[in-house]
């Protein structure tokens, strides 16, 4: 029998991950201690080459934290500094000990505010908890990205995934993408707005809208939050029959929503049918969507479209939503989007047409005429509006140049 001192089992506190098949993240263990400093434990296959500045950065996150004294283990998989201070700050929070609530990593110079009207052709999804996906996300070029923290992150995974994000807003550059960020369904989401409002996403994503309480909700928080030195705009997603019916009152609940949007899985759901590639069944929610939103003098954006292995479905879904009135959709794939991007272009006759049109109008107004004629036909004014709006759209996507901007030019 052996007689002496009680050893206590610390209580640890983890976050991230690691294995084989992880990369550009890391997994960190944290074990508060009464005494004896900082000691961190680093196992990583670049250790010979970066050991020296991960260590730094660690023991910096845990002073800013206010910890004076814990053991650290990490097991480095690639992981970038925005992605080591997230996780080590993540795990000290677990622990109830971190003193100063945010050890924030490098920040990058915020990009130009984005427009309320700008083209929003194509969103690519990023799941939140995935930092191996944020890094060349622009490369693919898509419209906007969106750091996901609800469908795609695990519940177990939300604390930490919201200040991973957090540190992508700040720290990766995303080029010209709108940086938008899809937040859990509330009250989860308030949650997620206190950690990342302060690096001033363009766009907030509202999931499972029902009722215009929710966007106003929403709205305030951003508020209370944010200095209102920049717009943060809104896009509530509807994804039930409810949510449906309450489209131009969900569109019209705050001045900053910008667009409404789809998820087509739940809605389907709800109504306890299956989604089909036709979209039969989902064609009266698609079509009262895209008349609130028009109504409410915002953009109507498609939901994804599923199986990433089905481009020419892709394609007919992508020209399909076009007809019906809509400026764009998600994917959940970077293949998707030149796919999309092509689905939602005009042809080159609605170009050379519209062009005409503004041609004719330009001619009318340097007249002072009233009545705008194209050859023989009179041109009503929806007619002309339309064709300015066609052509500022053309021009937004590179498809109208210098060489081909006059009617019967070059195409």
């Amino acid at each position: 029998m052996t007689t002496g001192a009680v050893t206590t089992q610390k209580e640890t506190f983890d976050s991230g991950r690691s294995g084989k098949d992880v990369r550009s993240d890391l997994h960190v263990v944290f074990t508060p201690q009464d005494a004896s400093g900082l000691t961190i434990e680093l196992k990583s296959r670049v250790v010979t080459y970066y050991g020296e500045s991960i260590r730094t950065q660690a023991e910096q996150v845990l002073r800013k934290s206010g910890v004076e004294h814990c053991h650290l283990a990490i097991d480095d998989e690639g992981a970038l500094p925005f992605v080591i201070a997230a996780r080590i700050e993540a795990a000290v929070r677990k622990s109830g000990l971190a003193k100063s609530a945010r050890a924030f990593s490098e920040e990058m110079p915020l990009p130009p505010a984005s427009a309320r009207d700008r083209l929003r052709r194509s969103r690519l999804y990023l799941p939140g908890a995935e930092p191996k996906y944020f890094i060349n996300a622009a490369l693919h070029e898509p419209d906007a990205i969106i750091l996901d923290l609800e469908d795609s992150v695990h519940t177990s995974e939300k604390f930490a995934s919201r200040i991973l994000v957090r540190n992508a807003l700040r720290s990766v550059s995303f080029c010209n993408c709108e940086r938008m960020v899809r937040i859990n369904q509330l009250p989860l989401g308030l949650e997620d707005l206190e950690e990342i409002v302060s690096e001033q996403p363009d766009l907030i994503l509202i999931p499972k809208v029902e009722r215009p309480e929710q966007v106003a909700e929403v709205a305030q928080a951003i508020a209370d939050i944010s200095n209102g030195q920049r717009p943060i705009w809104l896009m509530p997603i509807l994804e039930s029959a409810l949510g449906i019916e309450n489209a131009y009152a969900i569109a019209t609940a705050s001045k900053n929503v910008v667009a409404l949007t789809i998820g087509l899985e739940d809605y389907t759901a709800d109504l306890g049918v299956v989604k089909s590639l036709e979209g039969n069944e989902s064609l009266y929610a698609r079509t009262r969507l895209v008349n609130a939103a028009k109504a409410a003098g915002i953009q109507a954006i498609d939901s994804v479209f599923g199986d990433v292995g089905d481009m020419d479905g892709l394609a007919r879904w992508g020209q399909q939503s076009r007809a019906l009135g809509f400026e764009g959709m998600g994917c959940i794939h970077p293949a998707q989007i030149p796919v999309i991007h092509h689905s939602f272009a005009p042809s080159s006759n609605e170009i050379e047409k519209a062009l005409k049109i503004v041609a004719a109008y330009e001619v009318a107004q340097q007249r002072g005429l009233g009545v705008v004629s194209l050859g023989s036909k009179m041109i009503d004014p929806p007619v002309v509006n339309r064709a300015l709006k066609l052509v500022n759209t053309a021009r937004s996507m590179g498809l109208i140049t210098e060489s081909n901007a006059e009617p019967g030019g070059p195409k």
